[in-house]
Formats: C-alpha cells, sequence, structure tokens
C-alpha cells in the first residue's frame, strides 16, 4: 500500500517522524488507558503542569480522571527492574487547561522514558534524541538545560530555611538577579554566595561559553561532581542541528527532578515544545528504586504556531510599552540607550512604530496587557509594573529593574480603623490575587469585593472595611479621610522578556538591558 503524504496534516507527519526516530534508537511504542485513578494525580500535583484534573466516577464508584500527564502512569505500571533498561516512547493526547483559552483542551504530545539503570550514556542518548527531535520540527531550535544539583548546593550553602530557597527559586525561574539580592538582603544572607547566585542565574550560552565560569562558580559551593556530570552529559549529545545550552533559570521541584532538566524552543513559538529531566524523585516518591528521565514533545504548540509549515523568519526586536506617562518616559530610555524611533513622539494616532536600522519595533498598549503581549510572544519584551507581574504571575523573565515610576501595594482604610477579627474582613481591590495572597500569608479569612475604579469611596459608603490598592503620595487616601494601614510590596517598572524569544534573542535583549540600565541610572543621577 502506498501513502500519499500530501493528506496528512503537518502534526501528524511530524508524530510520524518521531515515531520512526524514537523506534530506531531502540525504544518500543506503549500505549495507555485515558483514565486513571484520581489518586494518582491528587498525591502528585506538585509534579503536574496544572493541578486542573476532570473527574468523573466510574461504574464501581471510584472517582476517575481523564490524564493530564503521561510519565505518571508510565511509572505506575512500568515494573521496578533497577539493574535493567526500559526504553519506551508514547504518542498521547493529554487533557489540561489551555494556556491561551483557560478551557480544558486535549493535547496530543509524543515522548520517550528511559527508566531502570540510567547512566550517563542513556542521558547523552536521551538528550541527542531531544535536539534531533526540535530540529525535525524546524532549523534553528534550541534545547536548554540546567543541572538541579548545582542549583540545590549553591541555595543549601546560602540558607536552611525551606521558604527563602523556594522565593530565591522563584526569583532564578524569573531571572530576577535584583530579586535575588532583595530577598538576599532581607535575610541576612551572604553577600558572596549571593553574588555567586546571582552570576549562576544570569548564565546563559553553549557549553563552551559557560564552563569555564560554572566551573570557577561551582568551586564556591562543592558542586564539582555535578558540573562533571553535566559537561559528561554534554560531551556527546551534540550530534543534533539543534543548539545546546546552558540557562540555570530552568528550575523545577526538588522533590521530584533531580540532576538534569532541560526545554526546548522552536523559532516562531512562545513557549517551550519540548520539557524534560531526571525524575528520580518521584520514582522514590512512588516507592520505585529505579533511576529515569524523559521528555515529551508539544505538537499543539507546534502545530498551532504554524512552523511545521513554515519556519519562522528574522523579525524585528518588538517591544511592548505602556501607553501614558510612564511609557513616555521608559521610551526615552530607549531612545537614549541607542534604540529610538522618533516617530513616536509625535501625535499620530497609530500604536506600532518601527526603526529598521535600529532593529527595534515599538507598540502601545494598555499598562496591564503588557505582560500579556509578552508571555504570548507578541512582544519580546516590555515595560510592566511590578503590580501586574504580582497580580498575573505571567510566565516572564524579570530582567530588570528601571527604578521608576515607585509606588506601593497597601492596605488603606479610615483613619483609626481596626481589625476587630471577629468576622471576614471586607476588602476592595481590583488586585484580587494580590489581596488573596497576602492575606492568606496573615492567615485572615477575607470577604473580597473586585471593583474596578474609585475604590477609595468602598469604605465610605460602607461596602468594605479596607481597600488594597496602588499608592504613591496619598493625597487621594488623605482627601477621603483614609491612610495606610499596611504596606505590602513596593512597586517599580520592570524589564521583563519572553522566556523562548531570550533563548534566540538574548544577545540582542541583553545589549537592550544593559543600554536602558545605563540611561535609567543616567536619570536618577539627573534627578
Amino acid at each position: 500500500m502506498i501513502l500519499d503524504e500530501t493528506l496528512f496534516e503537518p502534526a501528524e507527519k511530524y508524530a510520524y517522524t518521531l515515531r520512526a526516530l524514537y523506534d530506531r534508537a531502540g525504544y518500543r511504542k506503549y500505549a495507555m488507558s485515558k483514565f486513571e485513578e484520581y489518586e494518582l494525580y491528587s498525591r502528585n500535583k506538585d509534579f503536574l503542569i496544572s493541578d486542573h484534573v476532570i473527574t468523573f466516577t466510574d461504574t464501581d464508584g471510584k472517582l476517575m480522571a481523564l490524564k493530564p500527564d503521561v510519565t505518571l502512569s508510565i511509572v505506575k505500571s512500568t515494573e521496578d527492574r533497577p539493574g535493567t533498561l526500559q526504553k519506551l516512547y508514547y504518542t498521547e493526547n493529554v487533557f489540561r487547561v489551555g494556556k491561551r483559552t483557560n478551557t480544558f483542551r486535549e493535547l496530543l504530545q509524543t515522548g520517550l522514558e528511559c527508566i531502570g539503570a540510567v547512566d550517563a550514556s542513556c542521558v547523552r542518548e536521551v538528550l541527542d534524541l531531544a535536539g534531533r527531535s526540535l530540529d525535525a520540527a524546524s532549523p534553528g531550535a534550541v534545547l536548554e538545560l540546567s543541572h538541579l544539583g548545582i542549583l540545590s548546593r549553591c541555595l543549601d550553602a546560602l540558607t536552611g530555611s525551606r521558604e527563602v530557597k523556594d522565593r530565591l527559586l522563584q526569583c532564578a525561574d524569573e531571572k530576577n538577579v535584583h530579586g535575588i539580592r532583595a530577598v538576599a538582603a532581607e535575610q541576612g544572607l551572604d553577600p558572596d554566595l549571593t553574588e555567586t547566585l546571582a552570576a549562576l542565574v544570569s548564565l546563559n550560552g553553549t557549553a563552551e561559553e559557560v564552563m569555564p565560569r560554572l566551573t570557577a562558580l561551582c568551586e564556591t559551593f562543592s558542586a564539582a561532581e555535578e558540573r562533571a556530570f553535566l559537561e559528561e552529559a554534554l560531551s556527546g549529545a551534540r550530534t543534533s542541528g539543534a543548539q545546546f545550552r546552558l540557562n540555570f533559570s530552568l528550575t523545577g521541584d526538588m522533590g521530584y527532578y533531580t540532576g538534569l532538566i532541560f526545554k526546548g524552543f522552536v523559532p516562531g513559538v512562545p513557549e517551550s515544545v519540548l520539557s524534560g529531566g531526571q525524575y528520580d524523585g518521584l520514582m522514590r516518591r512512588m516507592g520505585k528504586a529505579s533511576r529515569a528521565i524523559g521528555f515529551a514533545v508539544y505538537l499543539d504548540h507546534l502545530n498551532d504556531s504554524g512552523v511545521l509549515e513554515k519556519p519562522a523568519g528574522k523579525q524585528l526586536l518588538s517591544v511592548a510599552l505602556p501607553k501614558g506617562r510612564l511609557g513616555t518616559k521608559v521610551y526615552m530610555m530607549f531612545e537614549k540607550a541607542g534604540f529610538g524611533c522618533p516617530e513616536i513622539l509625535s501625535d499620530s494616532r497609530k500604536l506600532i512604530f518601527e526603526n529598521e536600522a535600529a532593529g527595534i519595533r515599538f507598540s502601545l498598549v494598555k499598562p496591564t496587557d503588557v505582560a500579556r503581549y509578552v508571555e504570548r510572544g507578541a512582544a519580546d519584551i516590555g515595560v510592566v509594573g511590578k503590580d501586574i507581574l504580582n497580580e498575573e504571575s505571567p510566565d516572564v523573565y524579570e530582567l530588570l529593574d528601571l527604578r521608576t515610576g515607585i509606588c506601593r501595594m497597601a492596605v488603606a482604610g479610615p483613619a483609626g480603623f481596626t481589625d476587630g477579627l471577629n468576622r471576614p474582613l471586607r476588602v476592595a481591590t481590583k488586585y484580587e490575587n494580590c489581596a488573596k495572597e497576602y492575606y492568606r500569608g496573615k492567615g485572615r479569612d477575607i470577604d473580597l469585593i473586585r471593583l474596578n475604579g474609585s475604590i477609595e469611596i468602598a469604605p465610605l459608603l460602607g461596602l468594605s472595611d479596607v481597600i488594597v490598592d496602588i499608592v504613591e503620595t496619598g493625597t487621594t487616601l488623605r482627601e477621603n479621610h483614609l491612610e495606610v494601614l499596611e504596606e505590602i510590596f513596593p512597586i517599580s517598572a520592570r524589564l521583563i522578556a519572553n522566556k523562548a524569544s531570550y533563548s534566540f534573542r538574548g544577545a540582542e535583549i541583553d545589549r537592550v538591558r544593559a543600554g536602558i540600565a545605563a540611561a535609567a541610572a543616567e536619570d536618577r543621577r539627573e534627578a
């Protein structure tokens, strides 16, 4: 029988390409049920990308779930044979909340798992297959790698507090060096080790570029063994067209993942299309003695972007600026740094401005929308207030605190207000997540009231007891007989970047960051 390949959708052809790749490497196809007992996922929610799971009750009364993950099912079903090696691959649908729709979607993914006596050669093979999988999708792909053992040893040297480590890990995930320094200063951590962690998180490049600096850093917190393993794993795995790069902003749950973790990016797709790592911790959690490493390729991310049909071309670096006074002030920093576009200062109603000579394009968007434009790849970088970042938690890098647009998130109420604690506190705000997180940390039950404007009058009319809002000078509060009762966190403008864009255009983005940092510093000196 002759198959007409023109009848296949791009994602179908790509899936068959991966199947042939894994089959030739000695992996055997693994198939499983669409359903699992919900208990499997409830016990391992930290391992899942999302804790949203579709459940139903079967005919025996058991609570079942449409599987949101394949690896958990494979680990559960596979015999524990530590002295042997089981090499499996799969093409399965999973059911997750889509990032773009916030509704459940049936998503197709292909991946592989190597379970049992996993050694350095197995790790090299898996990395090589991950690189080949990316290369088969589009030229110019990047596989970013980190080693959690190295990151863990650095954190252990800094602090023994689990809470502080989690805060530092969150900053590392965001490439938020200024955040790392702020946490360290608040907690009184060793300044030299703090700068070591900041330098580690800032590493980004090929093994040849990064290894000398990594070696020097690892000597300060006794991670030579982990560094040697990383170097050995990379030494024989770079046979594909995809470029391998080290990026220690890749983090994961250290209770599950151990050793290497990695993510794959393809030009033209605003998020990772491949994710994997060593998950010996998950094996231990599920009572297995075997070691394991694997990855999954998200076929829907590739198919939705269209890169399987037409690879992405070179484009201008896209910047999302907030409309209004802050946007104008930030634009002047770009201009000082040599990335200007004078037309943006005209009276035009245009929202997009390009300077091909400078290789840059500006888009003027609503301040609350900047983070979404960047997170979803419509812009490579952008400038947004810390209030928006804390409220929406976009999956972006926070590269620079511009130290402008300074204000604070605060609780405000009538002068002399005291919380009686005999009922839920009524809180009016448009920053729902910030308010919830703050009062959750205090253990205070609240009645949250969502408002979009004129929040100051809510306590005056008896709608709420207090408000949570941005405070700059406090003039509006005073004129409405309110005062700041508690400060929650400081706010200023931050330079953010799309994580996929940073994988491909990190050098360009870093040049812009350095220029903006210099311009911001000059503005502060002149002020």
